[in-house]
């Protein structure tokens, strides 16, 4: 990890040492395709939520009259960030309890 690191930098390390990167999915398993787009599109949840923050969120010198995001819009980059850790560390937990997988 670098300091200069930013979210979807690290995600990207983070989907590598996992696994998850699109490029590690075998062309001839089966959805190949689509298992790839879905990863591709996962780890852009992270540049997603990194980039609304900063045009929506309360710092970078915004005053108090600011209005950031809705609540549904909250909720749905909340959402998606849920989906992402929660598949990230059960992905990490499985490969830790077959150690054969991690690469």
């Amino acid at each position: 990890m670098e300091k200069a690191d930013d979210l979807p930098k690290l995600t990207r390390k983070m989907c590598k040492a996992l696994g998850l990167l699109p490029e590690s999915v075998s062309n001839e398993a089966k959805g190949a395709e689509i298992i790839k787009r879905t990863l591709s599109n996962l780890a852009q949840v992270t540049k997603g939520i990194a980039e609304l923050r900063g045009l929506y969120g309360s710092g970078y010198g915004k005053d108090s009259e600011y209005r950031g995001l809705e609540p549904r819009h909250a909720r749905l980059a909340a959402s998606c960030a849920i989906a992402f850790v929660d598949f990230a560390t059960e992905t990490y937990e499985k490969k830790k309890s077959s150690p054969k997988d991690l690469s």
